[in-house]
């Protein structure tokens, strides 16, 4: 349950409206975002309560449980979220502006020579977000899971020699701690998506998220996760469509291209596509990346290796620094088609 305060309602107000609701036996939690100020109420009989307190001084509205977000929503913020990331005068794009960002980079990080020679060639495609991951959540515990640690000197150094902003994923909120003075955007993973711990802790770090869609997850779960972020207090939040689980076997998963323009309806938050999980394969990556900027999707991320055949992780969807310039040049010509610039 939550009630809708007046923004002006002064701060003991606020404190013994609070109290009050606690010696009723709820727990009570406030939260300031989008200029709105909201107090949470969870407890039993939080309808009746919240009832009483309809119309009440300062309480401008209530929103039922059955809302399962409200600070996603267009219902909280009408005009679209830009989420800004790096700063003015150095590298800076904005997700959820008028053009589309394009992030690209391996699976993982494998060796220092390899992702630094990888990064400059994506800088030289003129893109600006490198995709750089050190912590990898497999399935196999087998399979390579990344450099961990090791891997931040590594990412600090492609930012330096380059230039290039860095997103790397995290499993945990230690991991969130590692990685938060090195990564200009920190990545939940598919599988991580309902870890609400570690969205929780997320909300409390000042650096932009990008949320990743379970593979098995809905639309509403998707924002749901997001309204963890959001009401800790992480207002810089990118959703991300990756593709779901579905019966299709031919592709590693199936791409939700009608989730884009569903989201742009029901939130203000910026959403991206990621074609090479979604597909599973290098052949299918242009096609659906395309097709996700003519849906209007704000960005992309793509899957790119020297030498796919030798990746540790993921080959088989990745493609190389020359196809990855020659989707570019087909991208931009869709990206102007729908009146957006690709960066």
């Amino acid at each position: 349950m939550i009630l809708v305060l007046d923004p002006g309602m002064e701060e003991k107000q606020q404190q013994e409206l609070c109290l009050k609701l606690q010696k009723k036996g709820f727990y009570t939690r406030l939260v300031n975002q989008y200029g709105r100020l909201l107090l949470s109420i969870d407890g039993p009989g939080e309808e009746d309560c919240a009832r009483e307190l309809e119309g009440s001084k300062g309480v401008l509205e209530v929103i039922p449980g059955r809302h399962s977000y409200y600070l996603a929503s267009r219902r909280c913020h009408r005009k679209n979220s830009q989420v800004r990331v790096g700063r003015s005068g150095n590298t800076e794009v904005v997700f959820g502006g008028d053009a589309a960002v394009v992030i690209g980079g391996p699976c993982a990080v494998e060796s220092e020579e390899g992702a630094l020679s990888l990064a400059h060639k994506i800088k030289d495609s003129g893109c600006h977000v490198f995709r750089g991951m050190i912590f990898k959540p497999r399935s196999s515990p087998y399979s390579f899971q990344g450099l961990g640690r090791a891997g931040l000197s590594i990412l600090d150094k492609i930012k330096k020699e380059t230039g290039l902003l860095i997103l790397t994923e995290v499993r945990d909120p230690l991991e969130a701690e590692l990685v938060a003075d090195h990564a200009d955007i920190i990545q939940v993973g598919t599988r991580n998506m309902s870890n609400f711990q570690l969205l929780r802790h997320l909300g409390q770090i000042q650096r932009p998220v990008l949320l990743k869609r379970g593979m098995g997850s809905s639309i509403e779960e998707l924002l749901c996760a997001a309204e963890y972020l959001l009401a800790h207090g992480n207002a810089d939040v990118i959703l991300c469509e990756r593709g779901i689980r579905t019966f299709e076997h031919f592709t590693r998963f199936s791409l939700d291209i009608g989730a884009v323009p569903a989201i742009k309806q029901l939130s203000h938050l910026p959403i991206i596509v990621d074609p090479s999980h979604a597909s599973g394969r290098s052949s299918l990556v242009e096609p659906l990346a395309l097709a996700a900027l003519a849906a209007g999707a704000d960005g992309l991320m793509l899957e790119v290796h020297a030498q796919p055949e030798a990746a540790f992780s993921d080959g088989a969807q990745s493609i190389n620094p020359d196809e990855f310039n020659r989707f570019l040049e087909r991208a931009h010509k869709v990206a102007a088609a729908v009146g957006r610039q690709l960066i």
